[in-house]
């Protein structure tokens, strides 16, 4: 004699009649991709706020001091820099490995500065070379700057400044995989209110 499982009582007795679809562990490449987006989204949101304070702090100097065009965003991306290494370390990646703390600042410090030459050549090319240094002009080159900058720290922060832990993926793998079967399992065993009638 067979038992009913729950499998069998999720084809009539599921929302609307319908089968219940088994739950499969995500693929490695959905893993991936996930974690990936997350990241990408956290990255984004200190970024957007840099911008904010990048452009804010560039203008702020513009208009209040004589410096000149580029001196003014080298300030605001240093300000900038300061802001984005506070959110990046406690929120995008705060779950990164935090025992070289020294070797991080200096990484972060030699990839922000170059991401600071990319920012502001394109200012400096637009002011200097095509002699566009109305205030609408800086602040449109200075963002196109930042945007290249940004695909640039991105890539460079993830991978040499905050870098994950190299177990952290693996444990978390395979504790994925452990608990897949363990549901797999569970729903197919027969429920107490099924036994065999003798």
């Amino acid at each position: 004699m067979t038992y009913p499982t729950r499998r069998g009582l999720g084809d009539t007795m599921g929302k609307g009649g319908k089968r219940r679809a088994h739950a499969r562990p995500p693929s490695a490449v959905r893993q991936r991709i996930d974690r990936l987006t997350k990241e990408v989204a956290k990255f984004g949101a200190v970024g957007g706020a840099g911008l904010l304070v990048n452009l804010v702090a560039f203008n702020l100097v513009r208009s209040t001091t004589d410096l000149q065009v580029v001196r003014a965003s080298v300030i605001a991306t240093v300000v900038a820099i300061v802001s984005n290494y506070i959110g990046f370390r406690y929120f995008t990646y705060r779950d990164r490995d935090k025992s070289g703390r020294t070797k991080e600042l200096m990484l972060f410090a030699l990839f922000s500065a170059i991401g600071l030459v990319i920012e502001n050549g394109f200012l400096y090319a637009a002011t200097y070379g095509l002699g566009l240094d109305s205030p609408l002009a800086s602040n449109v080159f200075k963002f196109v700057g930042i945007g290249i900058a940004t695909l640039f720290r991105f890539w460079s922060y993830r991978t040499w400044v905050f870098r994950s832990l190299p177990a952290r993926e693996a444990v978390a793998s395979a504790e994925s995989f452990l608990e897949q079967p363990r549901a797999y399992l569970q729903e197919d065993r027969p429920t107490r209110q099924f036994q065999r009638v003798r």
